[in-house]
């Protein structure tokens, strides 16, 4: 019996000093069991709602960006790209990062006399993601016929997910996560 104090308390000892740790995960383990995947993530639903507002904020697992809708949420298209282009005159906007994701959020940015409803001071620095672990920088890319468009700079081709939240009110959310890591 004393022996099997002893070992138990010598074990017990070895995994509170960290000697004894558990094996590496899997292959098949993703980070913080997301697995969202970096691929086009498109909703066609239509809205008359208007954009209100961009914020974004940091979470353990991912970064993240929410548009404020003043009505039911608005269809959506994400993805990566190569560039952030404008709809309508097909400019470039520049966006600091290694990979570069287009939000196209079908809502305006304008209501329905043309008068705005969202407006940035900065247009180039929509949030101030320094600091953040994902996000390198968020810009407006404009509104043109209905839509509305927007930058995300990341570290990386990151996986990332999109969906639509009700309120607060009348009002609605888009949000994109995109994760830290894979």
């Amino acid at each position: 019996m004393k022996k099997l104090t002893i070992w138990l308390t010598a074990i017990l000892m070895a995994v509170g000093l960290g000697i004894v740790v558990p094996g590496p995960a899997s292959a098949t383990t993703s980070y913080c069991g997301l697995v969202w995947g970096s691929l086009t993530k498109t909703s066609d639903t239509t809205s008359t709602a208007s954009i209100t507002n961009v914020r974004t904020g940091q979470h353990y697992c991912f970064d993240r960006m929410v548009v404020d809708l003043n009505g039911p949420a608005a269809g959506y298209t994400v993805r990566y790209v190569p560039q952030v282009v404008q709809d309508g005159s097909g400019f470039t906007v520049p966006v600091r990062g290694n990979a570069r994701l287009q939000v196209t959020v079908k809502a305006p940015s304008y209501d329905g006399n043309g008068n705005a409803t969202y407006n940035p001071a900065n247009k180039a620095e929509l949030s101030n993601v320094s600091g953040y672990q994902t996000f390198r920088q968020v810009v407006y890319a404009g509104s043109f016929e209905g839509q509305t468009n927007f930058g995300v700079g990341v570290r990386a081709r990151l996986p990332f997910r999109v969906f639509t939240l009700d309120g607060p009110g009348s009002g609605s959310r888009l949000v994109l996560d995109v994760a830290h890591f894979w």
